[in-house]
């Protein structure tokens, strides 16, 4: 708890909500999938994205806690589950905090056509993972300005694509024309058949939904936070719809969905979207800097929002003895320090492993096929990121349907009012989503359904040592409780020997 309260007002965490779950760089990919996109967005927000922040906002305030999907999950199945999820919850996070400083190095020599030397690519990398270290180790509702400003952003910007989109829809037309009934169902492929391979986006589309359950840990930074909350996440929650929605709509009208590059795609599309509506190349490459800069200072505020969050299941985790005891260490104002430190300290080693992959080992003549897995760091880092995330959620939802059955725990706070078959759809549903997310992102399956290992190999290789060191702290865990237990059942003797 901070000595000191912070007013964190309703219209900074309907920001927050957005900044944290309305992620810029992840529009390109999902324009990728083409026409399908708009019937695969209104499957996942009634199957996924509805139950989902309802849940959040259930468990928020019905258990409300810092400790965020920790203190749900320890309420439903104990602690080891919840040491689990705060593992995977927390591994996610470094991982993505580099890819992102990857990004933003491919972004900065796209906005200036050049190629940066190993160690300009290396500065500025290190020099976001340190900012955005420095910015977790405040509260919320001391940074909100971050994330205020960096809705606002992001909003204009993917609004922007959106409106430029329409224009040269109604002026020039689509660069993807449509084709016939099958470019709009998902899972149909031009041959009438079934593209098995469609359910990979699954995966793409969930994780541009994750992140209500944050606005959750925010609870003591809020005046009212059982009113706060639910409104938070419900205004948001349309948002987010929108501007996701819209600005993939502008892509797709601009570019053709085969050539949206997935981690510059972002980018391109300004510039194709601009040329189309008779901007000037000389405009066109100032714009290009300026929406470009933009779009750097969303991915700080974008992880900025999600620290306090982040950090704080992982201080309730620590103090358990998950992790180190140190992480769970705060700050006069309660908020977790060491892990922050440590974060940074992590997503820096993982940026500096990834330019030495990229730059130095070529260079060394290292082998081809060997680097091929490697080649691009920012999907590296963000497919092992997006697993590890995935895994996290899926205890949440079981513990809803447990959580939920044994009624309302707080008055007045918010809660679902449904009986027990509608309750198990709304847990279950999304966890089948989850799984099938997981499923065809750790397993590719073209279209003759065929295993290709080649394709995945590094990200099942490190999912699997994920999964392994995470057994592993549980398993000590487990042990220190069972010393501590005998310790305490000694004691307990000897005082009555006496």
């Amino acid at each position: 708890m901070p000595k000191k309260k912070y007013k964190f007002r309703l219209l900074s965490a309907v920001f927050a909500t957005v900044c944290i779950i309305l992620v810029g760089d992840a529009v390109a990919p999902t324009a990728a999938i083409g026409n399908q996109m708009y019937l695969w967005w209104a499957i996942m927000l009634i199957g996924f994205f509805v139950p989902y922040a309802l849940i959040s906002a259930e468990l928020g305030t019905q258990y409300p806690s810092e400790g965020g999907m920790y203190t749900w999950i320890k309420k439903a199945f104990g602690k080891k589950w919840a040491a689990r999820v705060a593992w995977f919850y927390w591994v996610n996070f470094p991982l993505w905090i580099a890819s992102l400083a990857d990004l933003i190095t491919t972004m900065i020599m796209q906005m200036f056509g050049i190629e940066m030397e190993m160690w300009m690519v290396l500065s500025i990398q290190l020099f976001y993972i340190a900012l955005v270290t420095i910015l977790g180790m405040l509260r919320i509702s001391q940074s909100d300005w971050v994330s205020n400003i960096g809705a606002v952003i992001k909003m204009i910007l993917l609004g922007a694509i959106g409106f430029l989109g329409l224009y040269v829809l109604f002026t020039k037309g689509t660069a993807n024309p449509i084709e016939g009934w099958q470019d709009f169902v998902p899972l149909a492929s031009a041959d009438g058949g079934i593209d098995w391979a469609g359910l990979g986006f699954v995966s793409l589309i969930i994780f541009n939904m994750l992140g209500f359950e944050v606005v959750g840990t925010f609870y003591d930074d809020m005046d009212k936070p059982k009113k706060q909350i639910p409104k938070a996440i419900v205004l948001g929650g349309i948002l987010i719809a929108i501007f996701y929605i819209f600005p993939s709509f502008g892509m797709g009208v601009g570019t053709p969905f085969s050539e949206i590059e997935t981690n510059t795609g972002f980018l391109d599309s300004y510039n194709v979207l601009m040329a189309n509506a008779g901007i000037g190349e000389a405009a066109i490459q100032a714009i290009t800097i300026v929406v470009g800069g933009l779009f750097i200072l969303t991915l700080i505020s974008n992880i900025s929002s999600w620290t306090f969050g982040v950090y704080s299941v992982t201080a309730y985790a620590a103090e358990d003895g998950a992790f180190p005891k140190s992480w769970a260490k705060r700050n006069k104002d309660g908020a977790p320090y060491v892990v922050s430190i440590w974060t940074g300290i992590i997503s820096a080693i993982l940026s500096v492993l990834g330019i030495f992959i990229g730059y130095v080992l070529p260079e060394m003549g290292v082998d081809e096929a060997f680097l091929e897995g490697f080649s691009n760091m920012f999907w590296a880092f963000f497919s092992l990121s997006l697993v590890c995330l995935l895994f996290s959620y899926i205890p949440m939802f079981a513990a809803f349907i447990k959580l939920h059955k044994q009624g309302q725990q707080v008055k007045n706070g918010y809660w679902i009012k449904v009986g027990p078959v509608l309750r198990w759809l709304m847990g279950i549903v999304p966890l089948l989503l989850l799984f099938v997310a997981l499923f065809f992102t750790l397993v590719l399956y073209p279209d003759d359904l065929a295993l290709t290992w080649e394709e995945n190999n590094v990200l099942i290789v490190s999912t699997i040592i994920c999964i392994v060191v995470g057994e592993l702290m549980v398993a000590n865990m487990s042990r220190k409780d069972r010393q501590k237990k005998m310790a305490r059942k000694q004691k307990a003797a000897l005082k009555a020997g006496k």
